[in-house]
């Protein structure tokens, strides 16, 4: 009876262990696989991260651009108030013109 039983016994364990086995196996494979996401999630974010800093910069650069265009526009929009325009300067010559009766 002893015999049988073990006869019974020997491919429970065998199976057992193959099954054991490719537990271990895919347990292996899982902990590569994660590895290998956490890797590739780390090398993500500091492209991401890298990323983010230069188009920090880069509006930085665009806000200090739009910064110096405005103020030229000020400066023309000044300059331009300052000076004549063309209906003033044609009455003006209308009247120097009045004024110089000897030419004509």
């Amino acid at each position: 009876m002893p015999e049988e039983q073990q006869d019974f016994v020997t491919p429970l364990l065998t199976e057992f262990n193959t099954k054991l086995r490719d537990i271990e196996e895919r347990q292996r494979l899982l902990k590569e696989r994660v590895l290998l996401i956490g890797q590739n999630l780390i090398e993500s974010k500091e492209n991401l991260d890298k990323q983010v800093t230069e188009l920090k910069l880069d509006v930085q650069e665009m806000q200090e651009d739009i910064k110096k265009i405005k103020t030229t526009l000020l400066r023309l929009t000044e300059e331009i108030e300052k000076r004549a325009r063309r209906s003033e300067v044609e009455m003006l010559e209308r009247q120097f013109k009045i004024f110089e009766p000897l030419k004509k």
